[in-house]
């Protein structure tokens, strides 16, 4: 049975593009999307390139979905070696306008899911023989995850919220052979979402303003690439022109 790496919330950007990096290492890799038709584009794509690739509608949120993917993918494809969470969630509104619903929404898709999915995985590496690396668990953060801005106070509270989470498991599970990584995001990266919303932002690229996914891509296989005497937990990535 192949090496697996499994990403969940593999969208046009960074999931995708970590999907086809870890795709050309050889890694069987498995996207989740919560539509199946979505995910069409990056199979083909994958597929094109020589990669083996597999998709599954998933409702990260609801734990029976979660066990039941990591029980699947485990008992048809192979270990899990690989797990990268990749859900967004950015929704900004003004505190005086948000809702209870979507504040609880943003909670479980940004951070509620990512605990899901880790625990599930977790649980499946440290049973791994042998006293090497067991697996790469890596969550993707965001500028929220280190402060809170105006009209992003349910974002922000998800997101520090993963992080709190991603502290905890590197904690635990490091010693245990499970590398742990957050990797705080902080700008725009190269999507749809900002070529049609934010025009002006989007016009830096040509200047390397904005995250190219690829590179994001390339940022995770190191991670999990990293022996085991040298561990990163926390990085940040942004363009050089990014002010932080």
């Amino acid at each position: 049975m192949n090496k697996v790496a499994l990403i969940i919330g593999a969208g046009d950007a960074t999931g995708g593009a970590v999907a086809r990096r870890f795709a050309r290492e050889g890694y069987t890799t498995c996207v989740t999307r919560r539509s199946l038709d979505k995910l069409q584009p990056l199979l083909e794509q994958i597929r094109a390139e020589g990669g083996t690739a597999h998709g599954f509608a998933s409702d990260a949120r609801k734990e029976e979905e979660v066990v039941a993917l990591v029980e699947q993918i485990e008992s048809t494809l192979g270990p899990i070696e690989v797990l990268v969470f990749n859900i967004g969630a950015n929704a900004p509104s003004s505190i005086l306008e948000e809702s209870a619903r979507k504040y609880f929404k943003i909670w479980e898709m940004a951070c509620f899911s990512g605990f899901l999915n880790g625990r599930e995985v977790a649980k499946r590496m440290v049973q791994r023989d042998g006293d090497g690396l067991k697996g790469t668990i890596i969550f993707t953060g965001a500028t929220a995850s280190l402060r809170g801005g105006a009209n992003f106070a349910a974002f922000s509270g998800a997101k520090m919220a993963l992080r709190a989470l991603a502290q905890s498991m590197a904690r635990e599970l490091g010693p245990r052979g499970i590398h742990v990584a957050h990797v705080v995001i902080d700008g725009a990266i190269d999507t749809a979402f900002i070529r049609d919303n934010f025009p002006e932002r989007y016009a830096l690229k040509a200047e390397d303003g904005i995250l190219n996914p690829e590179h994001i891509a390339d940022t995770y296989w190191m991670l999990h690439r990293q022996p085991r005497d040298a561990w990163t937990h926390e990085m940040d990535l942004r363009p050089y022109m990014e002010k932080f």
